[in-house]
């Protein structure tokens, strides 16, 4: 009878062992999680229940359900899609365990000052509950777990974590009020590559309003509410303060690079336009729409998040920072 060949375990099972030895590492030297759940789960339950006073278009009176709703709804008129706060939080879990070590490696206690934080928030819950403002009960939420993550932790723990919990910032919805940020997007786009086809590529075409459109009537296009670039300007600002965040010491390199996420999101959508324009111009009213659909997989739509993030990367590598000197070796003494 052949002797069973033993199995060796794959390079993904590896990691994830590592993963799974590593985290309850740390969760075994975290202190106070048992405290910082229950109240997070009071927390969480008293938004739950009382989180949500519209009870109009999402009839529900949990905060957390309203949020999932706004997420999960289609672009509206303002061309506002919120969808990525649903990725946020992943994005944050993700970002704590990269600062693991130096967290727990903090000098980690309770603080009772802490509180003053929470009960900060629930005033600010109080507020967006009376006035029927989700939005600002959102932001109440997540000041209330910083202020647990302080109470259960310390003051040392919100400062090293103030990034990358700053980041549920990106989790409050837009909706209706993006119209005071897309319609100047729209108009400065559309401007954008007004000037481009004349000047630079000899392009004729006509603007009206929001309308490009050709002289000959070949072509066509609106540049709606939804192609105001809103998606790839919050997702170019995320990722600029995730960079920035990761890779520089120094705030004014930081800076620049948050600053910088703005023009670089507009370039991006320029870039799509201009694309959708020279296609029309070559073959016409269906060759502009076919690059404005996405094209094959959509990866024409992919046009302004590229532009966008190989910015975003040249700015970064320009911005290059000095490694920290070493420090001298000991002197060693003569004889």
């Amino acid at each position: 009878m052949p002797e069973p060949v033993p199995t060796v375990p794959s390079d993904a099972n590896g990691v994830l062992e590592d993963f799974r030895i590593e985290f309850m590492d740390g969760w075994r030297r975290l202190p106070n999680k048992g405290l910082f759940l229950l109240l997070l789960a009071a927390w969480l339950a008293l938004f739950h229940f009382l989180g949500n006073a519209t009870l109009g278009y999402i009839p529900t009176p949990s905060l957390l359900g309203w949020m999932h709703a706004a997420y999960a709804s289609t672009p509206d008129a303002n061309g506002t899609d919120d969808s990525h706060g649903r990725l946020i939080p992943f994005a944050v879990l993700a970002l704590f365990w990269w600062k693991r070590k130096t967290l727990l490696a903090l000098p980690l206690r309770t603080w009772w000052p802490g509180l003053l934080l929470v009960v900060l928030a629930l005033g600010l819950h109080l507020v967006g509950y009376m006035v029927q403002q989700p939005r600002i009960s959102i932001m109440a939420l997540f000041v209330g777990v910083y202020g647990l993550m302080g109470l259960c932790w310390g003051p040392a723990w919100l400062r090293e974590s103030f990034f990358p919990y700053i980041l549920f910032a990106f989790c409050i919805p837009l909706g209706w009020s993006a119209i005071t940020i897309t319609f100047p997007l729209r108009m400065l786009v559309i401007r954008l590559v007004e000037i481009i086809c004349h000047n630079l590529l000899a392009i004729d075409i006509i603007v009206q309003g929001t309308s490009i459109f050709d002289p000959t009537g070949r072509y066509q296009y609106e540049v709606a509410a939804a192609c105001s670039g809103m998606r790839s300007l919050i997702a170019t600002l995320a990722v600029a303060v995730i960079y920035a965040m990761v890779s520089f010491r120094s705030w004014w390199r930081r800076g620049v690079l948050v600053a910088a996420a703005v023009p670089l999101a507009v370039l991006g959508n320029v870039v799509r336009m201009l694309t959708i324009v020279i296609a029309a111009e070559i073959g016409g009213q269906e060759w502009g729409a076919y690059i404005h659909e996405g094209g094959p997989g959509g990866i024409f739509s992919l046009l302004p998040y590229a532009a966008a993030f190989a910015g975003l990367l040249l700015l970064g590598s320009w911005l290059h920072e000095p490694s920290p000197k070493a420090p001298p070796p000991p002197a060693t003494p003569n004889g």
